[in-house]
């Protein structure tokens, strides 16, 4: 029996072990993941899609009104006297009439051009938004590891100066030392508590961001991901290559050309247009009608209507010059915008190659940092140097310590941020 009990409570404990181990793994959260949440349930992502769903639209009500127009009415009729002596005092008539348009000066095909372009455009748009978004979520995720990291340091640091704090105290006991050795390091310890507390705080205050970014309703995940030291090189993209692969060129390409289509349907306007209307009717009454006297009356009736503008002052002409010039600075616009993102990517491409340089630099400081903490710790060990001097060491070591964190988070940002400039 107790083997039993031994056995079942065994399989109760790795049962319950598998499952605590599943729940965790659920709460990790790895940069793709966070990318993949945030195309799905962002805001601003979403509100882009449904941006493009009512241009979609609107060009399908666009295409429809190419087509011919059906159109039914019915319709029941009291009259009184006098007019009972013309007509039946009640009387009830239906009509079913189709129209088509003829010639509008090709203004329905130009709008039909116009709404597939605006499609196009906030396609564009969406576009843009999903990569600043992303480039957000990325920032963010290496924020967080940046500010882990920094945690962690800050608590290593506690560990260094609560070490020396405890050396120091027993020599002033001792009556080796000053106070002041000790007071020193104390200081210094708070000034630790205060960066740990801050650091954390600042954690918080970023997951709570990611959260935001990825649509997730708490801050219940991790996040286990480090810096590590590799640095990829990346080769500079061609410049005409990278500004024509982004969105911010198509959705100004796309504007340009809905003015340049704009400015066709009002030369359009000054162009006559002409309609088609077939209509048949069906009436009944007491004696409607007049041909033979019966109770039930039908025809049917066509309409042409051909409409030429004339004269209107130079409305029409004044609103096509406006409109050349309104396409004219929209080109101004996509050019400067092209000139702009030139200097972008090469600034990015510069910020980039800097942050290398830079993760290089203080990884060579933390060496150098950690070797002279190393050798002030043997000597005040051995008694040839004072806890001031391990304490100045301990702060070298502690800023090169963060200089290094800093870099590499930096690095990653910048990486990320090249690749956006470039349209990847």
């Amino acid at each position: 029996m107790n083997t039993y009990k031994y056995t079942l409570s065994l399989v109760f404990i790795l049962v319950f072990f598998t499952f605590y181990q599943a729940i965790a793994q659920d709460r990790l959260l790895s940069l793709e993941d966070a990318k993949a949440m945030a195309l799905s349930n962002n805001k601003k992502i979403k509100k882009a899609t449904k941006t493009i769903e009512a241009a979609k639209a609107a060009q399908s009500s666009v295409y429809a009104s190419g087509k011919p127009f059906v159109e039914a009415s019915g319709m029941g009729v009291h009259v009184g006297d006098p007019l009972n002596l013309l007509l039946p005092e009640f009387f009830a008539n239906a009509s079913l009439g189709v129209t088509q348009v003829i010639y509008a000066g090709s203004k329905i095909n130009t709008a039909k051009k116009m709404s597939a372009t605006a499609v196009d455009l906030y396609t564009s748009q969406k576009e843009l938004t999903d990569r600043e978004v992303l480039l957000e979520v990325e920032t963010t995720y290496w924020q967080i590891i940046n500010v882990k990291s920094k945690v962690e340091l800050a608590q290593k640091y506690k560990d260094l100066l609560t070490e020396l704090l405890k050396d120091l105290t027993n020599s002033y006991n001792a009556g080796i030392i000053y106070k002041n050795d000790v007071l020193r390091v104390q200081v210094q310890l708070n000034q630790a508590e205060l960066d740990f507390t801050k650091a954390n705080d600042g954690l918080k205050l970023l997951m709570l961001k990611m959260a935001q970014l990825t649509g997730m309703s708490n801050i219940d995940f991790l996040i286990q991901d480090t810096i590590n030291n590799d640095v990829v090189l990346i080769e500079e993209v061609s410049q005409s290559i990278a500004i024509d692969n982004r969105p911010e060129i198509k959705i100004l390409k796309s504007a340009v050309e809905i003015e340049e289509l704009q400015s066709k349907i009002l030369e359009a306007d000054r162009k006559p247009t002409i309609g088609l209307n077939v209509s048949g009717f069906y009436a009944n009454g007491k004696q409607i009608n007049f041909t033979d006297g019966s109770n039930d009356f039908t025809s049917y009736y066509g309409l042409l209507n051909v409409n030429i503008p004339v004269f209107d002052w130079g409305s029409r002409k004044q609103k096509v010059k406006e409109q050349k010039f309104k396409v004219e600075a929209q080109k101004l616009e996509l050019e400067e915008t092209e000139e702009l993102l030139s200097l972008q990517i090469q600034n990015a491409y510069l910020e980039l190659q800097q942050s290398i340089k830079k993760v290089d630099i203080t990884e060579k400081s933390l060496q150098q940092a950690d070797e002279n903490l190393r050798l002030n710790q043997d000597r005040f060990d051995a008694g040839t140097v004072t806890g001031k001097d391990v304490l100045e060491a301990q702060v070298l070591w502690q800023q090169a310590y963060s200089d290094v964190i800093d870099a590499k988070a930096n690095h990653r940002i910048n990486e990320a941020n090249y690749k956006k400039t470039i349209g990847q």
